[in-house]
């Protein structure tokens, strides 16, 4: 009897074992399926997040352009860019943490049974997500793989012409924003920035493509222009609406979807920036409103920044405002103020786009400053000023409107190089002991060099030379 018991309990214990070896092999923190809702927002935060973070491992913009300096580490702050492999580390960002993602989300998203109609909007929605995306790569490197890119198949991508990669772009936009349908939601709360709404994406496809569009307007005018007027009678972002158009990512106080600035700094105890001298100094001049918004005051109860890229005590200048090192100060991609200052250019330009160089002007510098706290009063007294007023402000239209729309870029490292660098203003000295001259472009990833040289030598070959100092073909004067 006591054998036929035992040999029970082993026929029980075989059972359970196989039951346990089956449930051991699903991980429930690595789920065998992912929606493709979660595999888009993972993407539009990454986005956001790249080209919001103060990491010097990755975005190194506010110190390119002088908005913020590095307080006793300050090899970025000179343009070196190989000692950390930031190219590298922005490439990956771009490419394997968000397209590589909102890739898997189109593909996804075809098999999961959704309506026609919801279906067309968030492949809409991910293309205009991911043109976003392609924009930064094209202005930060110049020539790079597009076509051939992400194909699993291909382990050596050839890298694109910059202009006809560009003007895909624009057609991929307008496919966008003819395939939105204004009855559909989809995504829903899986999109961050607006929620699956057609009209706001609509409107932001249409600003974007404003934005590229002069973006190539000095080397193709012809494109430009048609892609420019087509934009703003779609609809574009309106100042009559305030900044409710504005493309903002809610960052969170719940980690993971904390502000980047905020983990950067305050959860890791960091004081490694204060402002930079030459931003303090422009904005002290001109008794800037949004000064108190952007910066801390100094020990002396002014706003002072450090030399650009001079070792500048924490405890001697403004540092950052605390507002912004918050964990849900949110991310932008494009807004009102960067959109007026678009249709500013424009009109200089001779594009019908029904407006005034000056009221568009105007407009722009005034949804900055109500955007960033500032009031209407504090708004027209700032352009009540000869320096800053349209009609009076020193130089031409690009150094008028390129110094304010610098100003306005704060806290958008990367979209202030870009148009610092289109429009040549303002015409920021290299900062003090630079490894290099001012940096126009950054270089291909060492990764490429290594794993794909041959095209990568070729691209180089034909933008100029794989150097920072090589001009991109939009950047030509």
């Amino acid at each position: 009897m006591k054998k036929i018991f035992l040999a029970f309990v082993a026929v029980l214990l075989i059972g359970a074992c196989k039951k346990d070896v089956t449930s051991v092999n699903i991980d429930p923190k690595r789920p065998l399926t992912v929606s493709s809702a979660s595999l888009f927002t993972n993407a539009q935060r990454r986005l956001v997040n790249t080209v919001t973070s103060s990491n010097v491992n990755l975005n190194i913009f506010r110190l390119i352009e002088q908005q913020w300096q590095e307080t006793t580490y300050i090899d970025e702050s000179q343009y070196d860019l190989q000692t950390r492999t930031i190219p590298d580390n922005l490439w990956n960002a771009f490419y394997r943490d968000v397209l590589k993602n909102f890739s898997e989300s189109r593909t996804v998203a075809a098999t999961e049974g959704k309506s026609a109609v919801d279906l067309k909007n968030q492949l809409a929605i991910t293309d205009i997500m991911e043109v976003y995306t392609w924009y930064y790569l094209l202005t930060t490197f110049g020539d790079v793989p597009y076509t051939d890119a992400l194909k699993i198949d291909n382990t050596f991508p050839k890298y694109d012409d910059g202009l006809t990669s560009f003007k895909d772009l624009l057609r991929r936009l307008d496919g966008d924003i003819t395939a939105l349908d204004m009855s559909s939601t989809s995504l829903g709360a899986a999109d961050a920035i607006y929620a699956g709404n057609a009209q706001n994406w609509k409107k932001m496809a249409n600003s974007l493509k404003l934005k590229i569009a002069l973006t190539i307007a000095d080397a193709d005018n012809v494109t430009a222009k048609a892609a420019a007027e087509s934009a703003v009678a779609s609809g574009v972002f309106t100042f009559t609406t305030g900044n409710t158009d504005n493309a903002r990512y809610p960052y969170t106080t719940i980690t993971p979807n904390t502000n980047p600035i905020w983990v950067d700094l305050v959860q890791s105890g960091r004081l490694d920036f204060v402002a930079n001298n030459t931003l303090t100094t422009e904005m002290n001049n001109l008794a800037d409103p949004r000064r108190p918004f952007f910066f801390t005051l100094d020990a002396n109860g002014v706003y002072s920044g450090g030399n650009p890229g001079e070792s500048s005590p924490y405890a001697n200048f403004s540092a950052p405002a605390v507002n912004i090192t918050k964990p849900d100060f949110p991310g932008a991609l494009i807004d009102v103020a960067e959109v007026q200052f678009l249709l500013a250019e424009a009109v200089e330009r001779g594009y019908s786009v029904s407006g005034t160089a000056a009221t568009f002007y105007a407009n722009a510098v005034t949804a900055s400053i109500l955007d960033w706290g500032g009031t209407q009063a504090s708004a027209a007294t700032y352009l009540a000023q000869p320096a800053v007023a349209y009609a009076t402000a020193t130089g031409t239209w690009k150094q008028k409107i390129g110094t304010q729309k610098w100003i306005a870029l704060y806290n958008r490292g990367i979209d202030a190089w870009v148009e610092q660098r289109r429009l040549d203003f303002p015409q920021l000295e290299p900062a003090t002991d630079a490894l290099t001259d001012f940096p126009v472009r950054f270089t291909y990833p060492v990764k490429e060099q290594n794993v794909n040289d041959i095209n990568r030598a070729a691209a180089a070959a034909k933008i100029g030379g794989d150097n920072v100092t090589t001009k991109l073909f939009w950047d030509k004067f």
